[in-house]
């Protein structure tokens, strides 16, 4: 006969019991040792085994181990904390690693209230974008509503994706870029894609962008996708294009749910704006942005806060980020003698090529981009100038634009690689670089201004980054700073390394045990600006170069001055020199009036996409502040750019405003997202009470955790044998540090309910009680009796495991497994205390121990009981954890359109894993 089993049912196979789990298909089992963990867990068909797979009960055995009090406790202790299915409305909560800030949930709660999530995230750089992106997949992954995703971002990013995926929210996906596309391709059937093959992945844009592969990734595209950097998606440039036409493709699927990340949703282009919008609904493209009918519709699928809304006011998230300390004005330095002539040599040569380019605007343009090109390494360094001047046709004329004004190309490995000007070799110039080779072997005033900087801040403690524009720049500063500060810890990371040797060579830069105090400085080109989040050994950002667009320096400060940033201070300074015509044009151009717009509206606008006004700005400041006849730049009619771009910083500036005034919303208060997670903690175990639960533990077999200033020293090696070698092959072994709070330390990893110390300990002990001869030597029991002062007439207190059927009604209907560890304090035939209450009672300390048959009298005649308890108060306790937890679920759902609801349906009778009694102390 063949038996239908759902998720939470019991089952005997192989010669045990264990949980159903939900099946990957139809007539396959998967299944979870009813004493082990979820790594456990196998699948199995029951029409293969050799013995039926037959229905189970789980009994409290008449034989059950006897404990005492402190080890009921942890029992009790572990049961809640070993949970991955919680029964609450925040599926996900079991399954994090990490303690989510109230603000960050603000979007995962929005998602949950719309029929197919469209979300557009719009939060400032540092908030954790990425964060709430991973709770609303991760949520719905646990919801059983999604079953594959793809998260596409930029090329520099994906690496990123991969790792915090993994690292807080156990999520392994692979990373489908140009260079591992083929190799997870190779050996597949042909009718199987890569994404039928592996469901969860992080994908290029720029690869898979292309018309070769956008159609086929659209047929095989899961249902729903994280598109990071979004507004990189909707401009006019060939390659934006392409990835607009991706997106637009993927959003014409009304069931596809796609949340989409951005820091700069609006920056003052409208028409940008209603693109980016298009891809969550279609009409919002053509709606005016005055409709207030409109700007309320929009408002439940955006949340756009900077990092003032969070940090003031009702959120109280004060620490949550650090202070920053930016030099005001930036870091002047002085030029010497040879370095200003050599610039003004440069600047003579470049001004007479421009002249002689002609009238057609695709010749002047050339001119102007070679030159602008020359210029910007001249301003960084003389090694990069004299590298630029050496590289004769080594890049295309028509790339030039894009490297110059910093923009995210396809090709991120050439981001600090020296332009060449692509200048006609003439006496002129073979002179400029003989100038160039002289000065590279002699001092250099802005390395000099730079380690005259530095000397005070690593005085103070600092750990600087040193953001250079090109690499031989990076590598000039790398030796001059190894040569400044010996005692440090002094690397590079540009280009030439892979992005798999760029994340090696940061992480080998954190401090070993026994070199705590040694400080470091790090230099790196843009290739790092975006990517590999600094913040855990760095505190202070230093730009050697200035950036020709203002969202990278943004990109920069960012990696340091961000969430988890453990500094309570970050320092910014920006180097110029006012005797360089190259730094004051920029300046005036192009960073202080994006700075006068970030002041005024709190977001760094980027540059406009038409580069032309710019470049003409930039070229007529230049010529003025050389003192160049009016005449040259009239006959270019430099003065006609340089009007059209203080108009687009004006209408940029303007849009922002009104943009901000139209759309800026908070989406929900404090209160309304709290209680609903401080729901989960109390259900799963709040970060307070894993810690309690390892100081507890740790100290019950030996081995006390070590409190060390801001982490805690757990030492693993003193532990029982047994435990210590589970929690060997989790890679723990020595004396492992913890951090109790974020920001965690350099060094150290979140004690969490999920950090392999905790759920560990946690398995093993819940383990040791169900399976006595797996980890007999723990003496963890499941039953016992004490007296205590807890009490005032003998009180029961029963451990439950209660399953539940959670049905999803849904586009698919699905059902769940959920667990719930409960504590239930029973004085005759009545609840007196349950949750925290009755885990107070079973925490306080027995007075003395009872002798063994008065123990064993007391435990028999509970046992004998039981049945009548789960028939009576029992039972009605398990109803009413249904009746609460629906109410949970359908709040937490609560929305205008038709969302998901959810039934509950308790599996009976609950899994009694401890029974204990607690008798009045004579005391």
């Amino acid at each position: 006969m063949t038996v239908n089993f759902a998720p939470g049912d019991l089952v005997r196979a192989r010669g045990r019991e264990w949980v159903a789990l939900p099946a990957p298909r139809e007539g396959i089992l998967a299944l979870r040792p009813l004493s082990g963990s979820e790594n456990d867990m196998v699948i199995l068909d029951p029409e293969l085994e050799m013995l039926p797979v037959a229905a189970a009960r789980f009994d409290l055995p008449a034989d059950a181990s006897p404990t005492v009090q402190s080890k009921a406790a942890l029992l009790a202790d572990a049961l809640r904390l070993t949970l991955r299915r919680g029964a609450g409305p925040f599926r996900s909560a079991a399954q994090l690693a990490f303690e989510p800030r109230t603000y960050q949930l603000v979007p995962l709660l929005m998602a949950l209230r719309l029929p197919v999530v469209r979300l557009l995230i719009a939060d400032d750089v540092g908030i954790g974008k990425t964060i709430e992106a991973g709770l609303i997949l991760r949520e719905l992954m646990d919801r059983g509503e999604v079953d594959a995703f793809s998260v596409l971002c930029p090329p520099h990013l994906v690496e990123q994706w991969v790792l915090e995926l993994n690292n807080r929210f156990g999520i392994e996906a692979v990373a489908v870029t140009s260079g591992t596309a083929v190799r997870l391709e190779r050996g597949l059937p042909l009718a199987q894609t890569l994404f039928d093959a592996y469901p969860y992945t992080v994908v290029s844009l720029d690869y898979i962008k292309a018309d070769k592969r956008r159609e086929g990734f659209a047929r095989a595209c899961p249902d729903f996708v994280i598109v990071d950097e979004a507004h990189t998606c909707v401009g006019t440039h060939k390659g934006k294009q392409q990835r607009f036409e991706l997106l637009s493709g993927l959003a014409r699927d009304p069931e596809r749910r796609i949340v989409m990340l951005t820091a700069t949703p609006h920056s003052g282009d409208e028409e940008a704006f209603a693109r980016l919008l298009s891809l969550i609904d279609p009409s919002f493209a053509s709606m005016g942005f005055e409709d207030a009918r409109f700007r309320e519709r929009l408002a439940r699928h955006l949340v756009q806060r900077r990092r003032i809304d969070i940090t003031s006011g009702e959120w109280g998230e004060d620490r949550a980020f650090p202070r920053k300390d930016e030099l005001e004005g930036g870091l002047p330095y002085r030029l010497s003698k040879d370095h200003l002539a050599f610039q003004e040599a440069v600047l003579d040569y470049c001004f007479g090529v421009v002249s002689k380019a002609g009238t057609g605007q695709r010749e002047r343009r050339l001119a102007f981009w070679g030159t602008l090109a020359l210029m910007r390494c001249v301003g960084s360094s003389p090694a990069a100038a004299l590298s630029a001047l050496r590289n004769r046709a080594s890049n295309e004329s028509e790339r030039l634009e894009p490297q110059i004004y910093d923009e995210d190309g396809d090709d991120e490995d050439a981001v600090d690689i020296e332009p060449s000007s692509n200048f006609d070799a003439d006496p002129a110039l073979l002179a400029l670089v003989r100038h160039a080779e002289e000065l590279v072997a002699k001092p250099d005033p802005k390395l000099s201004a730079l380690i005259d900087v530095l000397t005070p801040l690593i005085k103070k403690g600092a750990n600087p980054v040193v953001f250079c524009r090109y690499l031989a720049t990076a590598e000039h500063v790398r030796a001059g700073l190894r040569k400044a500060f010996p005692k440090l810890k002094v690397e590079a990371v540009t280009g030439v390394l892979t992005p798999d040797e760029r994340r090696g060579r940061v992480a080998d830069m954190a401090p070993a045990e026994d070199e705590k105090d040694i400080q470091r400085i790090l230099v790196a080109t843009d290739c790092l600006s975006e990517g590999i989040n600094l913040q855990q050994l760095f505190d202070t950002v230093i730009h050697y170069d200035l950036s020709w667009n203002p969202t990278r320096h943004q990109q920069r400060e960012g990696r340091v001055d961000r969430f988890g940033q453990p500094a309570e201070l970050v320092r910014s300074i920006m180097m110029f020199s006012p005797d360089s015509a190259i730094d004051g044009a920029v300046l005036d151009v192009i960073l202080r009036k994006a700075e006068e717009i970030r002041k005024a509206t709190g977001v760094t606008v980027p540059l406009p996409e038409e580069r032309g006004p710019v470049t003409d700005a930039l070229m007529a400041s230049m010529m003025l502040r050389r003192g160049e006849t009016r005449q040259l730049a009239l006959d270019l009619r430099l003065d006609d750019g340089t009007k059209a771009m203080e108009a687009r910083w004006r209408d940029a500036s303007e849009n922002e405003k009104k943009s901000r005034a139209r759309f800026a919303q908070n989406a929900m208060k404090p209160q309304e997202v709290a209680p609903e997670w401080e729901k989960a903690q109390t259900l799963l175990g709040s970060p307070a009470d894993v810690r309690t639960f390892v100081d507890r533990t740790m100290s019950r077999f030996g081995a006390p955790v070590e409190p060390r200033k801001s982490v805690l020293l757990a030492h693993v090696h003193a532990l029982d044998g047994s435990l210590k070698e589970r929690l060997s092959e989790r890679n723990l072994t020595g004396s492992v540090r913890l951090a109790i709070a974020e920001p965690a330390p350099t060094g150290t990893a979140l004690l969490t309910r999920t950090h392999p110390l905790t759920s560990t300990l946690a398995e093993a002990l819940v383990e040791a009680s169900l399976d006595p001869e797996t980890l007999s030597g723990l003496g963890i029991g499941r039953v016992g009796a004490w007296p205590t002062t807890a009490v005032g007439q003998m009180t029961r207190i029963a451990l439950l495991r209660i399953r539940y059927k959670l049905t999803i009604h849904a586009r698919k209907e699905r059902l769940l497994l959920a667990e719930e560890a409960a504590l239930v304090a029973i004085e005759g035939n009545r609840i007196v205390a349950t949750g925290e209450t009755a885990r107070e009672l079973l925490n306080t300390p027995a007075t003395a121990d009872l002798a063994m048959p008065a123990r064993d009298r007391f435990v028999t005649r509970a046992r004998e009981e039981l049945p009548s308890l789960l028939d009576g108060p029992l039972a009605g306790f398990v109803q009413s954890r249904v009746e609460e937890l629906s109410e949970d679920h359908a709040r937490l759902r609560a929305a205008a359109g038709s969302a998901s609801r959810v039934t509950v349906e308790a599996v009976t009778p609950p899994d009694v894993i401890g029974l204990f009694v607690l008798m009045p102390s004579e005391m």
